[in-house]
């Protein structure tokens, strides 16, 4: 199956690389969203667009892009096993899996927003906006840099 896959790989490279794109741009554009959502009036109009908002971001293009961005990451592993035996792979899959965590923790998180809840304060989003950024960080210097 590997060699089926081989000819695909850099296909799935490319189209891997697009929905890490998506779902990073989403992962720090809905703590933003949390952020207007605090300062919201509660049960105001903007309250509603905003809980609006976070639940088409987060259904509509987030998870998507993540359930996209692992997809293509577990077909280039089929077309090329290879990887499983580089260090700086099994430390670029455990951000991975963090930045996926995140992304659960924020999935619980709007939910709250949603249910009238205000989990956190607007100092913790502010934080929590650059998260997935720094994770993102560590895994392209792991892909390019390659150290172990």
């Amino acid at each position: 199956m590997a060699t089926f896959l081989a000819g695909g790989y850099l296909w799935f490279k490319a189209l891997h690389i697009l929905s890490v794109i998506a779902w990073m741009a989403a992962m720090m554009y809905l703590p933003r969203l949390f952020i207007y959502h605090f300062q919201a009036e509660k049960g105001g109009e903007a309250e509603q667009l905003f809980v609006a908002m976070e639940r088409r971001l987060l259904k509509g293009i987030m998870t998507p892009a993540m359930i996209a961005t692992w997809v293509f990451a577990l077909l280039m592993v089929a077309a090329q096993p290879g990887l499983f035996a580089a260090g700086w792979f099994h430390a670029k899959v455990l951000l991975a899996f963090a930045i996926s965590g995140i992304h659960g923790f924020y999935i619980v998180a709007q939910r709250d927003f949603e249910s009238g809840v205000r989990p956190r304060s607007q100092k913790f989003w502010r934080l929590m906006n650059e998260a997935p950024f720094l994770l993102l960080i560590g895994i392209v210097l792991l892909v390019v840099l390659k150290p172990f």
